[in-house]
């Protein structure tokens, strides 16, 4: 076995469950961090927390090789005051708990991952965004990756290396972005969104996990890490190939004006939609990471093929 303990909080969830299953033959023991108990599963193990307290949980920390932290209130919702506070909470209160045992240990993980977001840049459609020239942008989903990524640096922890993972869309087979999209195509309604010109950052979800592994192996690398495939693609293109892959001759395109209503009825934001990101992955493939899923095309394929398995 390669690591003796990998830690996922608020594993859970659909990228977590992509985690623990890709560690399940690497890790002696993978303990998932979690608000409601599930049955241990091989070398899987769930354990109840609140993300807010220190509780029985605290005595797995210690000689861990990784943590990642995947906590975080999904934001497809509205954003109103209430949803607000609830998904700067979930994310902020979790980072802190961690930081503060983390801190006082005299074995803490090697490794700390704090799974951020690749929104925390500007709406851009006239250069890329990377971890050196990207540009902070403004509004609430911004104000909430600034909160908690200032959480998560502020927080000494001197023996454990610390990285901010900028997550774009996770695109895969069982949840997620991807299902939700496929959809819509099948449905007819798989056009362009708005005029179809934002760009997509995406990341195969495979490469989602291998990177972290890489990161693992490569003790060099801290501090802020865009992990997103290195081809964003518009809109326009990103939907067009969702509809050849799936043999579907047509998409009806969905204009600015109907998602607005479309968004209120199904109760959540267009911001989601509608804004552009285009990130780059530049410390990553600068530093030599090869992502087996460069291009969205292959990409789509690939995970169009596993749902039919």
């Amino acid at each position: 076995m390669k690591y003796q303990k990998i830690i996922l909080a608020g594993g859970n969830g659909y990228v977590g469950t992509v985690l623990a299953n890709y560690y399940r033959d690497l890790a002696k023991e993978i303990i998932i961090l979690a608000r409601t108990p599930k049955d241990q599963d091989g070398n899987i193990k769930t354990l109840v927390w609140d993300g807010k307290t220190q509780g029985a949980w605290v005595k797995e920390l210690p000689g861990a090789d990784m943590l990642i932290n995947l906590c975080g209130k999904n934001v497809n919702c509205r954003y109103t005051e209430k949803n607000k506070a609830a998904i700067i909470a979930s994310r902020v209160l979790p980072t802190t708990v961690l930081g503060e045992v983390i801190a006082g240990l005299t074995n803490p993980p090697a490794l700390w991952i704090n799974v951020t977001s690749a929104t925390i840049y500007r709406h851009a459609e006239d250069r890329p965004q990377d971890e050196e020239t990207g540009e902070i942008g403004t509004g609430f989903s911004i104000d909430v990756c600034r909160k908690w990524e200032e959480t998560f640096f502020n927080t000494d922890t001197p023996k454990t290396r610390k990285i901010a993972l900028r997550m774009s869309i996770v695109m895969g087979a069982a949840d997620g972005a991807f299902p939700r999209l496929l959809n819509l195509v099948k449905l007819g309604l798989g056009g362009m969104q708005g005029n179809g010109q934002q760009y997509v950052s995406w990341v195969h979800e495979q490469d989602t996990a291998r990177c972290t592994e890489w990161l693992f192996d490569h003790p060099e690398m801290d501090g802020v890490i865009n992990c997103t495939a290195p081809t964003p693609i518009k809109n326009k293109v990103f939907m067009s190939y969702i509809r050849q892959a799936c043999r579907m001759p047509f998409g009806l395109p969905a204009p600015k004006w109907l998602l607005k209503i479309g968004a209120i009825v199904i109760g959540t934001e267009t911001e989601l939609i509608l804004k552009s990101r285009w990130v780059l992955p530049k410390r990553l493939t600068d530093a030599g990471f090869v992502f087996a899923f460069p291009e969205a095309k292959a990409a789509i394929e690939n995970i169009l093929k596993k749902r039919t398995n």
